[in-house]
């Protein structure tokens, strides 16, 4: 019987991630790509501050960090907050079989729609996930409007 991957350990190197976005003046989300053994493939966090680039959100960094992958339905990808759906078509695109979803109380993303079409959601209903990125919407709403492309 196969063994069931660490989701906690997954989730906790998006979160890494997504503190050092945070100490770098970025917004607090992070992201991680695993095999499905757990082995680390790429991890990154949103840096659309940092660049100066609206296309790098945290599952995108993580993804084009992980390089080329034959396939990538077999691989798992922890977010700290529930994918926008920017992100979620990323995931539909590639076929990526798993995520692992940090928080979805500040912003639920396309996390319904990839159920519905397939892909496993898991919701870990992190509070420090929760708290980092409400922490820091009470306090830039406007950066955070703008990263979710809102008015």
């Amino acid at each position: 019987m196969k063994n069931q991957p660490d989701y906690q350990a997954m989730l906790n190197v998006a979160i890494e991630e997504a503190r050092q976005g945070l100490a770098e003046g970025g917004i607090p989300i992070g992201a991680a790509l695993f095999d499905e053994n757990g082995n680390l493939l790429g991890r990154g966090h949103n840096r659309r501050i940092q660049e100066d680039d609206p296309s790098i959100h945290g599952e995108t960094d993580a993804f084009r960090k992980a390089g080329r992958q034959r396939s990538y339905r077999k691989t798992i990808l922890a977010t700290t907050l529930a994918p926008c759906w920017y992100c979620s078509g990323l995931v539909r695109q590639f076929k990526i079989g798993t995520v692992v979803v940090g928080e979805s109380a500040n912003f639920s993303g396309g996390s319904d729609w990839l159920r519905e079409n397939g892909v496993q959601v898991i919701e870990m209903n992190s509070g420090e996930c929760i708290k980092m990125l409400g922490d820091y919407i009470a306090a830039h709403p406007e950066v955070w409007n703008e990263d979710i492309g809102e008015d």
